[in-house]
């Protein structure tokens, strides 16, 4: 009998206990904030070899932006380093002597018309949207040194250059 009773007072003490839990819950709100972001690489411009006289060459660059996904941006290049130049007329100097060129956001047949700059005067800026920064949008700027009778002056040297600021905004 003693079996008996001590299997069921484990028994009861079991189901006491059992039926005393209870439970609670409660909610908590998780957030983030992405922040929009950009950055931008760019080749270098290296013209062929101009011969005055043998009419304008052409070259170009690419300019590549990643930005986080959706992300609006401009790209605008500004006038160059060289002093004398500007969006209108960009120079590439080498020891006080210069050699005039632009920047185009189109080339080949029919380009070469719309200046690549900072969006004064008649010059252009380029737009794009981001893909995620996994993923670069490449813009291709058209160089353009064209045969002007400044040019035709131009010292002879392997040394003209001018630097470009690339601004994405966005």
């Amino acid at each position: 009998m003693r079996k008996i009773i001590s299997a069921a007072l484990v028994a009861g003490v079991m189901t006491a206990g059992a039926a005393h839990a209870a439970t609670a819950t409660a909610t908590f709100a998780v957030t983030a904030t992405v922040q929009a972001t950009c950055s931008t690489t760019a080749t270098a411009l290296a013209f062929p070899t101009y011969t005055p006289g043998g009419g304008a060459i052409n070259g170009s660059s690419v300019v590549s932006v990643k930005c986080t996904q959706g992300t609006p941006f401009t790209v605008a290049l500004n006038g160059g380093a060289t002093t004398g130049g500007t969006v209108a007329q960009r120079l590439m100097g080498e020891a006080g002597n210069t050699l005039q060129y632009q920047l185009y956001t189109t080339g080949g047949t029919g380009g070469y018309t719309t200046v690549w700059g900072d969006g004064t005067g008649t010059s252009k800026t380029q737009a794009g949207t981001g893909a995620g920064l996994a993923t670069a949008t490449a813009l291709t700027v058209y160089g353009q040194i064209p045969d002007s009778v400044a040019n035709q002056a131009a010292v002879p040297s392997t040394a003209y250059a001018d630097t470009v600021t690339v601004t994405v905004t966005y």
